[in-house]
């Protein structure tokens, strides 16, 4: 069935493509002046262009309104807990791994050996929150965690033949 809907959908696209082309082929024996012709289809390509940009402008700048997505997501006048996180091949050393539903969390995430990905998931594998674990230099999340339960933190960057096993897990309660 599949097959024969291509197959007739191909053959009537062919035909498209054939009575185009004739028809070009028997207008291009007429004589006319191109100018007129350019000069209306550069004022359509330039429409086009202009509508083009300002959709793609609108759409940049409704998908990156958020930006930086990096910023605490408490006050000032709030100090989170923060949880020094290092990676090594391969499992993850944290300070902390009990928390409040509601309470500020500011993770600082480095590695002892090789590039890491710090990807923090809910119970149904949704990601929460992620950031790189570099050798040499810190990188910092922040959360707030609203829903108990255990979550998971998993290698988001291939690290080595055990990367499959580096799992990290982190108790949420009310």
């Amino acid at each position: 069935m599949v097959q024969t809907v291509a197959w007739v959908t191909s053959l009537f696209f062919m035909i498209v493509v054939a009575a185009v082309f004739l028809i070009v082929v028997i207008k291009s024996k007429e004589k006319r002046d191109y100018e007129p012709i350019k000069k209306k289809w550069y004022k359509a390509r330039t429409f086009y262009a202009t509508i083009l940009v300002i959709f793609f402008i609108v759409v940049t700048i409704y998908t990156l309104r958020e930006l930086p997505y990096d910023q605490p997501v408490y006050g000032e006048e709030i100090k989170p807990t923060i949880v020094d996180v290092e990676a090594l091949q391969f499992g993850w050393k944290m300070s902390e791994t009990e928390f409040k539903v509601g309470e500020p969390i500011e993770f600082h995430v480095t590695s002892g050996d090789v590039t890491h990905g710090f990807g923090i998931y809910d119970e149904n594998m949704n990601l929460i929150a992620q950031t790189q674990a570099m050798p040499a230099y810190t990188n910092k999340v922040y959360t707030t965690f609203d829903e108990p339960g255990t979550y998971e933190i998993l290698c988001l960057e291939y690290c080595g033949l055990g990367h499959h096993v580096m799992i990290g897990k982190l108790e949420v309660t009310e």
